[in-house]
This record gives C-alpha cells, sequence and structure tokens, in this order.
C-alpha cells in the first residue's frame, strides 16, 4: 500500500480523472463515499479580523494555516448584514427577498417554520448525523411550543443557545442541550427584553465560559461520529459583544483571560476583542487536529466563515484592529464591510492547497453545494449554486450568479445588488436613490458613479424590485437613513 503523503498528491488526480469521464457524478462518488462536512461560523467577525486576511494586531495563526493549506476566498458574502437573517439564508439556502426570516425580531417571525427545509433536512435524506453547537437565533421556547427548535429543522443533536439575545451572555445561567435547560454555575443579572424566552444579561459570578463548553461539545461530537458521514454546524458566538454587558459594566468584550494580549497598552475592551479572536483560533485549530487525529481530515470538509461584517457594540475601538480591512462600513450596512466575509474551506487531498479564489459565492450556495456532495436533490425554491467545483480544482466548471441580493429593514430599511464588477446600494428600499460603485476599481464604495451608467443604474433597480417579494411582518423601522459610513481604502491586503 501506498504511504499516506504519496496518496495525498496523487488523490486530486484521481479525482480530476473520475470527474472528467462522468462529468454529472457528484464530488461524493468521485472520493468514494460521502464527506463529513463542518461548518464553522464566527460572529460578528470582520473581513479584516484575520491574519490571511490582512490583520496585522490580532494572532489567528490556525485560521493563517487553514488557509495555506485550503482555499480563501476573496468574494465571498453572508446571508444578510446581522444575525438571525443571515443564519435563515444558511439554512435555507434562500436570499434575503425570499427566506422567512427577514431581521432580528421575536416571537414567530424570528422562527423558522415546518415547511422550511434547511441543509440539514437535506442532508438527513443522504443518511448524514446532524448537529448544531452554538447560536441557532431561528426559533425559541414560545410558550412551550419550540417554533422553529433545531431539533425540528434536521439537527438530531443541538447544544447552546436558542435566541440570539441570550446568546450575549458568555457568562448564562444555563444552555440547552436538545430539548432540556441545562443549568450552569454562573450568577447573572437580567436585563428584561420582553416575553419568547429573550433574556438578556451579564453576568456577577463567572465561572462556566460558553464557548468554551460549545467547542468541547464540538469535538466530543466529531470522536463520536468519526464513522460518518456527518454534519457539523458549529456557530460560534465569538467575538459578539455582551450587549447587555456593555450596558452594565461598560465591557462587553467577555472572556476569561486576555491571553497574550494581557500586556498590551490597550483598553479593557481591545485586549478582550483580541483575545476572543485568538481563543476562537485556537479552538479551530483543535477541530483540525482531531480530524488528522482520527484520520477522517481528508474525508472531512470544513468551512469557516462569519455571520456577517464587524461590530461596534462591545466597547472597544474597532479603529485600532481595522476589522473592516479594505472594506467601507460594518454590521447594519449593506456596503462590502457588513456583508463581504471571510471564507476558508479545508479539505486535504481534494482542495487544492494555497488557493486564494476569487468566485462570488454567499451563504445561501450552502444548501446546493452540501446536497451535491452528499448526492441528493436539493429543495427546488431555493436560490444556490453548488461550489463545489471551486474547491475540487475545477473552477473551469463553476457555475456562476447572475447577482446577489440583500434587503435590510432597519435604519429605514435597504437594498443592495452585486452583479459582475458593479455594486448597488438603495437607501431606503424600494424608493430611494441609487448608489453605484464599481467594485474591481474601487472596492472601498469610495465614488458613486451612478450618474455615469444610468443603464446600470436601471438594470439594477430593476433586479431590485424584482428580487424582493413581500412578506408580512417585515417592514423598514427606525430612521428613514442607512448611517453613514466612511469609505474604505479600496485596497485589498492580499
Amino acid at each position: 500500500m501506498l504511504p499516506r503523503s504519496i496518496l495525498c498528491r496523487l488523490l486530486p488526480a484521481v479525482a480530476a480523472v473520475l470527474m472528467f469521464a462522468c462529468p454529472h457524478v457528484v464530488r461524493a462518488d468521485a472520493a468514494g463515499s460521502k464527506p463529513n462536512i463542518i461548518f464553522i461560523m464566527a460572529d460578528d467577525l470582520g473581513y479584516g479580523d484575520l491574519g490571511c486576511y490582512g490583520q496585522e494586531l490580532i494572532k489567528t495563526p490556525r485560521l493563517d494555516e487553514m488557509a495555506a493549506e485550503g482555499m480563501k476566498f476573496r468574494q465571498f458574502y453572508a446571508g444578510s448584514t446581522v444575525c438571525a437573517p443571515s443564519r435563515s439564508v444558511l439554512m435555507t439556502g434562500q436570499q434575503m427577498g425570499h427566506t422567512h426570516v427577514r431581521g432580528n425580531s421575536a416571537g414567530e417571525l424570528q422562527a423558522l417554520r415546518d415547511q422550511d427545509v434547511t441543509v440539514a433536512e437535506v442532508l438527513k435524506k443522504a443518511d448524514y448525523s446532524t448537529a448544531l453547537c452554538g447560536k441557532w437565533g431561528l426559533g425559541d421556547d414560545l410558550d412551550g411550543a419550540r417554533s422553529g427548535w433545531p431539533n425540528r429543522q434536521g439537527f438530531d443533536f443541538f447544544y447552546g443557545y436558542l435566541n440570539q439575545v441570550h446568546a450575549h451572555n458568555y457568562y448564562p445561567r444555563f444552555l440547552w442541550r436538545n430539548y432540556s435547560k441545562e443549568p450552569l454555575r454562573n450568577e447573572v443579572v437580567d436585563f428584561g427584553r420582553g416575553g419568547g424566552g429573550f433574556m438578556g444579561g451579564y453576568a456577577t459570578k463567572r465561572i462556566d465560559y460558553s464557548h468554551d463548553l460549545i467547542a468541547e461539545e464540538a469535538l466530543d461530537y466529531i470522536r463520536k461520529q468519526k464513522d460518518g458521514p456527518f454534519f457539523l454546524y458549529l456557530a460560534l458566538t465569538i467575538p459578539h459583544a455582551n450587549n447587555e454587558g456593555t450596558r452594565g459594566t461598560g465591557h462587553g468584550q467577555e472572556v476569561p483571560d486576555y491571553g497574550i494580549y494581557a500586556g498590551k497598552d490597550w483598553s479593557e475592551q481591545d485586549k478582550g476583542q483580541a483575545a476572543m479572536i485568538t481563543r476562537m483560533d485556537k479552538d479551530v485549530g483543535r477541530i483540525l487536529d482531531l480530524l488528522e487525529q482520527l484520520e477522517i481530515d481528508e474525508k472531512t470538509v470544513v468551512m469557516f466563515t462569519s455571520d456577517n461584517g464587524p461590530h461596534n457594540e462591545g466597547g472597544h475601538n474597532p479603529e485600532r484592529f481595522n476589522p473592516s480591512g479594505p472594506l467601507r462600513g460594518m454590521k447594519r450596512d449593506l456596503y462590502e464591510g457588513g456583508i463581504r466575509v471571510p471564507f476558508i474551506v479545508w479539505w486535504p487531498g481534494t482542495t487544492p492547497a494555497g488557493t486564494v479564489s476569487d468566485h462570488v459565492g454567499y451563504f445561501g450556495d450552502l444548501m446546493a453545494t452540501a446536497a451535491e456532495l452528499a448526492g441528493v436533490e436539493p429543495p427546488k425554491d431555493i436560490d444556490s449554486i453548488s461550489f463545489v467545483p471551486e474547491i475540487t480544482g475545477h473552477s473551469d466548471r463553476q457555475a456562476k450568479h447572475d447577482y446577489l441580493y440583500w434587503e435590510f429593514y432597519e435604519r429605514g430599511s435597504a437594498q443592495a445588488v452585486v452583479r459582475g464588477k458593479w455594486k448597488a446600494v438603495r437607501v431606503p428600499m424600494k424608493t430611494g436613490p441609487i448608489e453605484l460603485y464599481d467594485l474591481s476599481a474601487d472596492l472601498g464604495e469610495a465614488n458613486d458613479v451612478a450618474d455615469e451608467h444610468p443603464d446600470v443604474v436601471k438594470a439594477m433597480a430593476k433586479i431590485m424590485d424584482e428580487a424582493h417579494e413581500p412578506k408580512e411582518g417585515w417592514e423598514a423601522r427606525g430612521r428613514p437613513s442607512q448611517r453613514k459610513s466612511p469609505p474604505g481604502h479600496g485596497k485589498a491586503p492580499f
């Protein structure tokens, strides 16, 4: 038998022969088995927060290594610019004008319905074991109705937070284990936040750090399911701020210790922000190490990303770290800094190492990608294109989106479209003037060229009107203008 190192080098060539011979056979069949799928998502991590995307102050050696050993995408987008709708796009494969959950809200509007088909449900058809560890944000314990509960949306196992406000607190009273509350040893000051279990607060006695518990559960799940195939959705809460903690103490970047940043001449909040990201980086590395130790790394495709752009809610100074990198805007903007996110794919022996991809994709594409990897059909009513050709070294066969679309209901509302080199932003949605940017020459969206390209503006307006399907309960709210974000630097860091 050939040594493992030689087999690793031969696998891509063998796969290529099989793919050319049988172009309609999914990648899973070429590999001889259905690959495990691990989707790791950080919370409010900016495009420029990782070393491999240009960060210089915050250390992320394991994610940098993951990018060097895999594929780094330069133009990959979140489903939305805030938490819940981004996750709805990810799980349903439907863009913002079609998916059910379109904003951070409460009650039934915040919960997926039984008729909403998730990635986990599709993978169950292919006999995958499925697990969610971390933050769900698409359902709650609503008067015992368990609306949108992950265990009712295709997940065999769930450990973590149901709603996003509870998930603000890194030292909560409890976490959910499937349908049961698992008590923790922390003591919490509550901030009342309405019904539906939306409990905000911060701890006065800190013992059990939720991120560490979630990471351990994920590692344990991988060990138990090593014979596969499995789908692990690891929805981390780092580096999201505890907003209630910020209001209560002025410090929302909760972390057990500041690690390598303890001696820095920075504010406590800045140390916390950096320490959270580096702590997350270490745990991503532990997952990759475990896959290698179990000798299932070549059978497992790992994806890493963030749910939207960086926040400014924990009391830290974003200017210190430049979390959006070359991009304009942050979380709650539909400029690139609010929706373009880091995206890394690691699949030893299959994904070409050290590759930088310019394929334009977004969260909704996970649905078609997972279905192709598993060898099953995805739902019909989706806005999803598989990126399996791209991550398996066949970019010449990679299908492309005609356009990508977003809408946002806070701050008076906004819409955005990316089509080729063009980016359009309309504030407020439906009626506002359209800004137009040439991303190929103006990555920082500093120069509005709408007046120079009226035909492009007209085409973008038509897309915005067609891509939006009205949904009861989702209407513009807040001030009738989007926060004005300073233009980005416009120069890519790699």
